[in-house]
């Protein structure tokens, strides 16, 4: 996550071309040696581009990347607001949730803090009346979209950041400030992640611990949640958000209908993910209903293809 120095010296380079270690540590008041340590994080992460002056002077410049480019827009909209003061590490990843009204008891046990955390964090904002009212439940005003297509920013460069030291070719296709999916391309990959202990493997390749082996074309998805447990619920959402086509649609019914999943636990976890109409279209195929019209981006087996693989898998 963006520490308060590192965005200082990211607003300072949004703002200018290109900057020198010196300028950077004059214009943020921070020590050559912090600035210089900021800059290196950055190279690596891609946020900036260097050369080299007259005796081998630093000289670095914003890329166009996606932290950056979001951040500049935050600053064209609301370049009144004076964002490296306002904005802590904990007010971001605050932030993240509060594209739609939320509880702060919510956003705390998502976050793993206590509720007090979530109040100090939201407290700069309060203090600036950028959030919405809506009775117990806080978001951001409607306004303050860039702020939070910026914070949605940082949180994924972060996971994706952690995942490429370990394999260079995973793509996130979803995350929250403490969690990540995502798929990877290469076997190498593949197998670099299994041996990792924050990594668990997803979706249909998850299957098999609940005895139901599948083939698997590609590799494997793979879930980063190192609090939390990797429940049924959570792999059935994770294989629908990847892609809901009728194979992975009845993978997902066997196994909802094997643990037994209530549909209440699965609502609340596809809530995280958008998926919830599609949820209630796959517990409408468990009840029978194959006719309805498809109206939220499934697949549907037919009825003679799912009960034949309830059969072949000895589902009852």
């Amino acid at each position: 996550m963006l520490s308060n120095a590192a965005l200082e010296i990211l607003d300072v380079l949004c703002s200018q071309r290109e900057a020198t270690v010196k300028d950077l540590a004059a214009e943020t008041g921070h020590s050559q040696k912090q600035v210089y340590r900021v800059l290196d994080e950055f190279l690596k992460a891609g946020l900036v581009d260097e050369s080299r002056r007259h005796r081998n002077q630093r000289v670095v410049r914003p890329t166009d990347g996606p932290v950056v480019e979001a951040y500049r827009h935050l600053n064209s909209k609301l370049g009144h607001v004076d964002w490296p003061v306002l904005l802590s590490p904990a007010t971001i990843r605050v932030c993240w949730y509060l594209d739609e009204p939320r509880r702060v008891t919510v956003i705390a046990d998502r976050l793993g803090i206590t509720r007090q955390a979530v109040h100090k964090a939201l407290s700069p904002l309060k203090n600036r009346a950028m959030l919405a009212p809506s009775g117990p439940d806080y978001a951001l005003a409607d306004d303050l979209q860039p702020l939070r297509d910026f914070a949605q920013e940082v949180v994924t460069h972060e996971h994706r950041t952690r995942v490429r030291k370990l394999a260079p070719s995973a793509t996130i296709e979803w995350c929250d400030p403490k969690r990540a999916l995502i798929q990877v391309q290469t076997r190498e990959d593949t197998d670099t992640l299994q041996r990792a202990s924050e990594w668990d493997m997803t979706g249909l390749a998850a299957f098999h611990e609940y005895d139901l082996q599948f083939f698997l074309a590609g590799e494997p998805a793979f879930w980063y949640a190192p609090d939390d447990r990797l429940s049924p619920a959570d792999i059935v959402c994770h294989t629908l958000a990847l892609e809901a086509g009728s194979r992975r649609v009845s993978y997902a019914m066997l196994l909802i209908e094997q643990e037994q999943i209530s549909q209440a636990e699965l609502r609340e976890t596809a809530a995280w993910y958008g998926i919830e109409p599609l949820i209630e279209r796959v517990y409408q195929l468990i009840e029978g209903d194959f006719a309805t019209t498809d109206e939220v981006g499934i697949t549907v087996p037919s009825a003679r293809e799912y009960a034949a693989l309830k059969e072949q898998y000895g589902v009852a």
